[in-house]
């Protein structure tokens, strides 16, 4: 995250670090989640700004000592791989972006498939939430330059790995692998 924000990227500011602790920024304000649950007719427009978080965030080379995940041979970015909108909080001095455990350095078109899988999937009650969700999928693509389709299989197959699934998450994963795989 310090080198995140000598870069300019909007995340917490780090305090201090130590063995296994980290201190940093208070954040105020809603996540991007609450935000569209308190404000639905803001989706097109917040779907956009996670978009454009994703595109600021795949300007910056990945430095040597990051993890190689979904490598590109060659001209690895920064990769957040866990983007979604419970993890953007809506401070007074813009979006921040929290929760770094996953990054990694690779191919920024696993990193929007990652986010879209997980939005796709997410599991949410009610009619208008999952309505909603198409309509925040679509903005996430309008307002990011990177086509995720090359790497959403992948995206899918790491999801799918992950132990603390719910049941209908790992049910619309597993529908998404076999309408990939084709008849």
């Amino acid at each position: 995250m310090a080198h995140l924000t000598a870069c300019g990227y909007p995340v917490p500011k780090v305090y201090e670090v130590s063995d296994s602790d980290l201190v940093l920024e208070r954040l105020t304000g809603p996540t991007m989640l609450e935000a569209l649950a308190q404000r639905p007719w803001r989706v097109r427009g917040l779907g956009r700004m996670l978009g454009d978080l994703h595109d600021r965030l795949h300007g910056l080379p990945a430095p040597a000592w990051l993890p190689k995940r979904f490598g590109t041979g060659g001209d690895d970015r920064v990769l957040h791989l866990d983007l979604h909108p419970g993890n953007v909080i809506l401070t007074g001095r813009g979006p921040v972006v929290i929760d770094w455990s996953n990054a990694g350095a690779g191919d920024p078109a696993a990193d929007v498939a990652m986010t879209m899988v997980t939005v796709g999937s997410a599991d949410v009650p009610g009619l208008a939430a999952r309505l909603g969700r198409g309509l925040l999928l679509r903005a996430i693509q309008d307002g990011c330059a990177t086509d995720p389709t090359p790497r959403v299989q992948e995206a899918v197959n790491a999801k799918l790995a992950d132990p603390n699934l719910t049941t209908t998450e790992a049910a619309w994963l597993r529908n998404r692998a076999a309408v990939s795989a084709g008849p």
